[in-house]
C-alpha cells in the first residue's frame, strides 16, 4: 500500500522566510511556486518538500514542534546537523547511535518544524541497487 515518501510538507508562518531558509539549506531554489507553497526536489529520488503558509493549515494544526519524524539519509550526519544548527534550527535531539549502523539526529527549523537527518545503510543498499 505505501509505496515511497512522495512529498514532505511542513508549515511556516512567515512563508517567505521559510522558503528562503530552506532553499539557502538545501544549495536550491524551489522548483513550483505558487502563492502561499513552495516545493523543492530533492535527494536522490527527487522526492518533494513543500513549505506551506501556515495560514492553510487545517484548523486545530499545533504550531509546536512534534509528531512524526521525517528522517532525512545525509552522507556526513555530523556536518548536516552543524550546517542546520549554523542556519539557525535548534537540537531537538542530538547524534543517536541506533545500531547496525542507522544513527539518527533531529532540529526543530526556526519555523517550528521537526527535520530528522540520519545515516542510514538500508537507504545506501536500496540506491546501489536501484543504480545497478
Amino acid at each position: 500500500m505505501l509505496r515511497g515518501v512522495a512529498t514532505v510538507n511542513v508549515y511556516a508562518a512567515d512563508h517567505a522566510a521559510a522558503s528562503r531558509w530552506y532553499a539557502e539549506l538545501l544549495g536550491i531554489e524551489p522548483y513550483f511556486e505558487r502563492p502561499g507553497y513552495h516545493e523543492f526536489r530533492i535527494g536522490d529520488h527527487g522526492q518533494e518538500l513543500g513549505i506551506i503558509d501556515r495560514r492553510y493549515a487545517p484548523e486545530g494544526e499545533p504550531d509546536a514542534p512534534g509528531g512524526a519524524v521525517v528522517h532525512w539519509h545525509v552522507d556526513d550526519l555530523t556536518g548536516a546537523v552543524d550546517r542546520l544548527l549554523a542556519l539557525g534550527a535548534t537540537l531537538r535531539q542530538p547524534i543517536t547511535e541506533r545500531g547496525a549502523g542507522f544513527v539518527t539526529a533531529s532540529v526543530v527549523d526556526p519555523f517550528g518544524n521537526v527535520l530528522g537527518v540520519m545515516t542510514n545503510p538500508h537507504y545506501l543498499e536500496m540506491l546501489a541497487r536501484d543504480r545497478a
